[in-house]
């Protein structure tokens, strides 16, 4: 049994992750302070002896004695992260500091979730880990792409400087099941306005792309680059390679909940990224990882999950 800390462990993907560390026999510590975080999304954990819910903000140092950290603590959609730019660079760059510092003094395996944003708006597709990225540093969105360059500035130097054991994955769009309602991105906006009957809104014409990971294949890839035993530390690309329009999405979405809802166009946020697409050869070379969820079936099961919320919202 390994003691593991799971910062941002009430968000999306690190409730996910909790569950799946508890059910191949951890001890696993959540730290959340609940900005975006629900209890709602762990409530069915607290009931194991295994698991302990800690409210705290990984600006302020944390100690504890853990075997591996992960450190997911950070608003990750653009409504959220600009609601108070300065916290975004902070949690991202005093969190992963004060998270070091523990992984340091506790000789423990850190890993880092960064993000597909370090790559900006890409001039290279698709993005292959050694693409450094275009990213403006004074724009609305840097708060949150710099601060992810800079964390993982900070891994590498303690792995170099202080022989920290880190880990970096960089996550590309991830969905499924706990999301916020009101998370503000493209398949949390889109099912729900599908399911209420409301036009559905793309910024722009449609044709900028994502690619779309199931929340259970990313936990899985996440696992294996944390477990991994060759010294591989990253930075290692996880997401889906499966491109499609934003226009196809919404489509897709329409006809997988049989909604009535109409598309209208807004125009593109500053700095939105025109194409995203990860090469994850890395990722199979080195960790034996693809996903595994097609689109379809994820979204099914994401629009249940909405379906559900906003039934019991009223």
């Amino acid at each position: 049994m390994k003691r593991i800390l799971v910062t941002g462990g009430a968000g999306f993907i690190g409730c996910h992750l909790c569950e799946r560390l508890l059910n191949e026999g951890n001890e696993v510590i959540c730290l959340d302070n609940f900005f975006t975080g629900s209890k709602d999304n762990i409530r069915h954990l607290l009931q194991n002896n295994h698991f302990e819910l800690v409210r705290h903000d990984v600006t302020k140092e944390y100690y504890a004695e853990v075997d591996q950290i992960y450190n997911l603590a950070c608003p990750a959609s653009p409504p959220h992260y600009q609601y108070n730019a300065i916290k975004t660079v902070k949690t991202s760059v005093l969190g992963v500091m004060y998270m070091l510092g523990l992984a340091k003094r506790c000789n423990a395996t850190i890993l880092q979730a960064s993000t597909s944003e370090v790559y900006g708006d890409p001039k290279v597709h698709p993005q292959k880990e050694d693409y450094w990225g275009n990213v403006n540093p004074i724009g609305v969105r840097s708060c949150y792409d710099e601060g992810k360059r800079c964390a993982e500035t900070l891994m590498m130097d303690y792995h170099r400087q202080n022989s920290v054991n880190t880990r970096i994955v960089r996550i590309f769009n991830t969905y499924g099941p706990n999301m916020a309602v009101n998370d503000g991105r493209v398949v949390s906006n889109f099912i729900i306005q599908a399911l209420q009957g409301k036009d559905i809104t793309i910024y722009g014409d449609g044709s900028q792309t994502r690619s779309f990971c199931y929340v259970s294949d990313l936990v899985d890839g996440m696992i294996k680059m944390m477990n991994n035993s060759d010294n591989f530390i990253g930075p290692v690309n996880l997401g889906n390679p499966s491109e499609r329009t934003i226009l196809e999405f919404a489509e897709l979405i329409i006809k997988l909940t049989n909604s009535n809802s109409k598309i209208v166009y807004k125009p593109l946020p500053k700095d939105d990224p025109v194409r995203r697409k990860p090469d994850i050869s890395l990722a199979k070379e080195k960790l034996g990882w693809q996903p595994l969820v097609d689109i379809e079936t994820g979204l099914r099961k994401t629009i249940e999950y909405f379906d559900k919320k906003i039934r019991e919202n009223g």
